[in-house]
């Protein structure tokens, strides 16, 4: 198959730029070390020959750009190979996890400024070298795609804003110090002041999203044709974590019943939550389980399915790696097993319980529930079952706190939550199809 070159004038050149405004920013950065404290010289120093490589990294694209068949800065294959062997959901889901994890247990390395614009410009150094890559270019270049790119960034930094408020106020707070809310609490009135900056952005919104629209062209396609659809067909991308979750699930538990789930336990917070502490301030101490619950359901679950669907996913819904040519014609073996199957067929050796032909209704039910029975009993147990089991052990101070109802709704939420995660390891780790799986009735879980 006939490759594209990964590199052209007009890419060299273009990256050239980015370099600059990469080099212009340590610059700023080195500035600011040396007014803020002048013992930190020798850091200031490393920031300065690090501007220097960026600034001359820039000169080689902006005046190297005539011969890209001979230009040498760009992402090593080893890298790209190495990086491609993560495009399968087991790795990825884990590198998600190990992230999420580590940022929680080291937070309060995290959020040291200079950790901050260390992981800003690896991120900034990874999309540059990225984009010397023909088929990474074609994904995080998409006009689809562009604003998701500039999401992530966005998310980490406000994540990073969040832990560094709240492990200020948790030191605060052992300290017998005031909040940095409390602290900084100066007060403005809304008219001029409030409304006059509100303008001001309103009017620099308006001008990078007219600029934007005038500089990326609208992602827009041929009308739509039953003959000739989309490969892959993707959803817009705050959706694509709904169908990244149609992998696992039947499209009315994925498409409804799950996120109806969320706009419920949404709704619900303010009244089965008992924790008074955290209001009108940043922290994690007072608020661990909260917080831990709803990053979870954020981060690893939501943002990464939209990451996934949006750069990994491919034609026909297949892994491809960020460096990988979508091919049409790549073929994965799936062999997915309802539990069903592996009780009767695999466990018992026995044939599948099948209602004979012409018998009644009332005999095809009894012989549907005769082969669903192990996966109808699991699911009954983990909804009625494991609510009263985790208020007798790890969640008995909710438990005491909320009372029944509370509890009870609140551990159901929980539960659905949990769901996802746990059918996608059962799937990966077993083919796990469907737990219960009744075509018969469109009933599939």
């Amino acid at each position: 198959m006939t490759h594209n070159p990964d590199l052209t004038s007009s890419v060299i050149f273009g990256l050239g730029w980015l370099y600059l405004l990469l080099s212009l920013m340590n610059i700023w950065w080195t500035a600011r070390i040396m007014k803020t404290d002048p013992h930190r010289d020798r850091e200031a120093a490393l920031w300065g020959a690090y501007s220097g490589l960026l600034f001359m990294a820039a000169l080689a694209h902006l005046t190297g750009s005539s011969s890209p068949q001979h230009f040498h800065i760009r992402m090593p294959n080893f890298i790209k190979e190495f990086i491609d062997l993560g495009a399968a959901p087991v790795p990825y889901f884990t590198l998600t996890m190990v992230l999420f994890i580590g940022v929680v247990v080291l937070r309060k390395w995290f959020v040291k400024e200079t950790v901050g614009w260390v992981l800003l410009n690896l991120s900034v150094l990874f999309l540059t070298l990225s984009m010397t890559d023909y088929d990474f270019r074609q994904i995080v270049g998409k006009p689809d795609n562009v604003p998701i790119v500039s999401m992530l960034f966005i998310v980490g930094f406000f994540t990073w804003l969040y832990f560094k408020r709240a492990v200020d106020n948790d030191e605060r707070r052992a300290a017998g110090r005031p909040l940095f809310e409390q602290e900084k609490n100066d007060k403005i009135l809304v008219w001029p002041d409030l409304v006059y900056s509100e303008l001001i952005c309103m009017v620099v919104t308006t001008v990078v999203l007219v600029a934007w629209a005038l500089l990326l062209p609208a992602p827009l396609e041929e009308p739509a044709s039953s003959a000739q659809t989309p490969n892959p067909s993707k959803a817009p991308w705050y959706f694509l974590g709904l169908q990244e979750m149609l992998v696992y699930f039947d499209p009315w538990m994925a498409g409804v019943v799950l996120p109806s789930m969320i706009l419920v336990g949404l709704m619900a917070i303010p009244y089965i939550d008992f924790n008074k502490l955290g209001n009108g301030y940043y922290t994690f101490n007072e608020r661990k389980f909260a917080i831990l619950t709803f990053m979870f359901g954020f981060l690893p679950l939501w943002v990464g399915m939209i990451i996934l669907g949006t750069f990994l996913r491919g034609p026909n819904w297949n892994f491809f790696g960020i460096y990988e040519p979508w091919d049409a014609h790549k073929l994965e073996v799936l062999n997915n097993v309802n539990l069903s199957e592996y009780f009767w067929i695999y466990w018992l050796q026995a044939r599948i319980p099948t209602a004979p032909a012409g018998a009644d209704e009332f005999t095809k039910i009894i012989y549907i529930l005769q082969r669903e029975w192990l996966g109808l009993l699991l699911c009954l147990f983990y909804l009625a079952v494991v609510p009263f089991l985790l208020a007798a052990t790890i969640f008995r101070s909710f438990a005491v706190k909320m009372g029944f109802i509370r509890f009870i709704v609140f551990s159901n939420l929980l539960l659905f939550m949990a769901s996802l995660p746990i059918k996608m390891v059962l799937r990966w780790s077993f083919s796990l199809k469907y737990i219960v799986g009744i075509p018969e009735w469109f009933f599939n879980i």
